[in-house]
């Protein structure tokens, strides 16, 4: 994931939705402490700022150089570069020791990891038994009915040769996904819970870069298409002008999987 969003990670930086703040202090409440997280896949930065507050100390890390450029700097955030595969060592040295971490956060990144792999990982750093994992995703902006329409003829006839595979795990909200966690206290199951909605205020602009920040977007610029021609681009203009608002807020329902290491 990290080359696809090289040449667009302040793009990405930029159009990304700020997440709930009703998000983390859920998370938060079923970690017994507060002392260190580990945010995954932290791109800009956007979940690693948000548990900064809470927790003690946040390690966060990716595989791209250019995505980090662009991270929310704090003092108790500790941002790492890492690489795409590492063993336990490896591990050690970059991330947490055996036992360390309270909580491992993935924001809207896990359907790209090697899940047998990186769950070995996350068993390794989480304090047993009540360590707290958590992954969440989103999908697209949800704007209104003229705009949404173009959105769904645009996504299923141009922007659908460029999906990758891994999108049918977000398309499915997180409900398929493999997640061998025991469930946290007060809940039944590990989700994908929905009570979380992410809002961003957008006009035109930034809904336009919002699907250029997208890595099917991506793809087809690498393959010499452009998905947003001009004709795409004069129908999103007449949709979105329609109501007589430049701006809007966009929302985006949450899908959260949380689970605990157990013993």
């Amino acid at each position: 994931m990290a080359d696809m969003f090289v040449k667009q990670a302040k793009q990405y930086a930029e159009a990304r939705p700020n997440y709930p703040e009703e998000l983390f202090k859920f998370i938060a409440s079923k970690t017994p402490k507060h002392e260190l997280a580990w945010d995954v896949g932290t791109g800009s930065g956007q979940a690693a700022a948000s548990l900064a507050p809470i927790y003690k100390n946040v390690i966060a890390t990716d595989t791209s150089p250019k995505q980090l450029e662009f991270a929310i700097k704090l003092p108790n955030i500790r941002y790492q570069l890492t690489p795409p595969t590492m063993s336990i060592t490896e591990l050690e040295q970059n991330v947490a020791t055996q036992s360390s971490v309270d909580l491992v956060t993935i924001a809207t990144a896990l359907h790209w990891f090697d899940l047998p792999q990186f769950y070995k990982q996350v068993k390794w750093v989480l304090k047993k038994p009540n360590g707290v994992i958590a992954a969440w995703t989103y999908y697209w902006p949800e704007i209104n009915e003229s705009v949404d329409a173009v959105f769904k003829s645009f996504h299923s006839v141009d922007y659908e040769p460029f999906r990758e595979p891994q999108h049918k795990l977000v398309e499915n909200k997180y409900m398929s996904i493999d997640f061998p966690f025991e469930p946290v206290d007060g809940v039944d199951n590990t989700g994908p819970f929905d009570q979380f909605v992410l809002e961003k205020l957008m006009d035109l602009g930034d809904y336009l870069t919002f699907i250029r920040s997208s890595s099917g977007y991506q793809t087809a610029k690498n393959r010499g298409v452009e998905l947003l021609t001009d004709n795409m681009m004069e129908k999103f203009k007449v949709a979105w002008n329609s109501d007589g608002q430049s701006k809007k807020v966009a929302r985006f329902p949450v899908y959260l999987r949380i689970g605990k290491v157990g013993n």
